[in-house]
């Protein structure tokens, strides 16, 4: 089968296409015959040799993608609740034999049926960041019915499903995002949408049940000002689980008693059917900036180093078939 691997860590021209053996699932582990692959920082973030958090799980060669959608070829043999033909989408292990490839083996616990009226491309933008979103907005944040949540770095891939699935939920959602990306978070659903880059609306925030860090950005002093925005006993989420809290932002989180947590993806099977019911009900929009056959992974990763696409990026392995 084809399939993405790299045998030294760098920049995008390590990733070469080639032909490899296709995997046999293990007795907990479905084998996909993948239609599309998402593709997320982390999977460049690894390219380039991981960061403090991944290294240490980091072995070459490596077949990258952690975003799948595809058709079920067989099922190992404690695997219960799929059958070959079925249409799934989810996260592949990590860090193991990843999505891009026309094949990929992982764990049946972190599959779900994909959204019947999404294609494959669609439903390969949605696992990861969707999955990302949701562990930071609910397993961590926990938020509410009716709470504040401000979400930075709202218009990217984990963002936009924070903005959608906040308010799907209830809240009051606040968004973040540079001047073009402010109506486009206001289609998602946002109840405010504000400029990053200007302090004066970012700084009159108050009274913040929970703030979200779903933007790149590694910069305390930035989680300084969410914290001001937050109420007493408020949380304060990162997704950026490399990055821990400063001195200063610990103490001023417990200044407000205040609580910050990094959240780390947790690719649950019950938490893609939720989201898949939100899909299906029309309360969620899968936005896909720009899809890319296989064979151009080198400028998908480009693209996604610049820091500015709306949405997700996606590669395509052949033709849809539904």
């Amino acid at each position: 089968m084809k399939a993405v691997r790299i045998h030294a860590f760098g920049g995008p021209e390590v990733l070469q296409l080639e032909d490899i053996a296709r995997p046999v699932p293990a007795a907990d582990e479905l084998l996909i015959e993948v239609r599309a692959s998402g593709v997320n920082p982390v999977d460049w973030v690894v390219r380039e040799g991981g960061n403090d958090a991944l290294r240490a799980y980091l072995a070459l060669p490596l077949t990258l993608g952690w975003d799948a959608a595809g058709v079920v070829v067989a099922v190992g043999s404690a695997v219960t609740g799929f059958q070959p033909g079925d249409a799934v989408y989810g996260v592949p292990n990590f860090p193991g034999n990843g999505s891009y490839a026309e094949y990929c083996a992982a764990k049946a616990s972190q599959f779900a049926p994909k959204p019947q009226h999404l294609s494959f491309v669609e439903a390969a933008a949605v696992p990861l960041a969707g999955l990302t979103a949701w562990t930071a907005l609910f397993a961590h944040g926990k938020l509410q019915p009716g709470q504040r949540v401000l979400i930075q770095g709202a218009s990217g891939g984990v963002g936009s499903f924070a903005v959608q699935f906040a308010k799907a939920k209830g809240a009051y959602v606040i968004g973040t995002a540079s001047s073009g990306n402010l109506d486009y978070l206001r289609q998602l659903g946002a109840d405010e949408a504000l400029d990053y880059q200007s302090q004066q609306a970012t700084e009159t925030l108050r009274e913040v049940d929970v703030v979200v860090e779903a933007s790149p950005l590694r910069n305390n002093t930035a989680r300084l000002q969410a914290v001001t925005a937050l109420k007493t006993g408020g949380i304060l989420v990162s997704v950026n689980v490399d990055f821990p809290f400063d001195a200063a932002v610990l103490a001023a989180l417990a200044e407000k008693q205040a609580t910050g947590e990094l959240a780390p993806n947790q690719p649950r099977q019950d938490w893609l059917q939720e989201m898949t019911q939100l899909v299906e009900a029309g309360q969620v929009q899968v936005v896909v900036s720009k899809v890319y056959p296989l064979a151009q992974v080198a400028e998908a990763h480009r693209e996604s180093q610049t820091w500015h696409v709306r949405g997700k990026l996606v590669l395509e392995l052949g033709q849809e078939k539904e």
